[in-house]
């Protein structure tokens, strides 16, 4: 498992959505979170910006359907403004 700072330094994506998005999660739910997701939401760290902002968006699926899972949890709590 990366480091906190690791993990921080990834969740700086290439846009400013990405980035609040991601982070947020990490910074709420990543260590309340049981393994299995904490690991999908290590899958979602080496997606390319532009299929990561279409998945987390509801613009896209993935193959996988616990990232889909994890995909909309962040999108929940970012729309919850925490």
């Amino acid at each position: 498992m990366p480091s906190r700072n690791q993990l921080e330094w990834r969740c700086r994506r290439g846009t400013k959505e990405l980035d609040l998005m991601m982070q947020t999660w990490l910074r709420v739910e990543f260590d309340r979170s049981p393994e299995v997701e904490q690991q999908s939401f290590l899958e979602l760290l080496d997606w390319p910006d532009d299929q990561l902002i279409r998945l987390l968006l509801g613009y896209g699926q993935a193959d996988n359907p616990k990232l889909n899972e994890l995909a909309g949890k962040i999108r929940t709590l970012s729309l919850s403004g925490t």
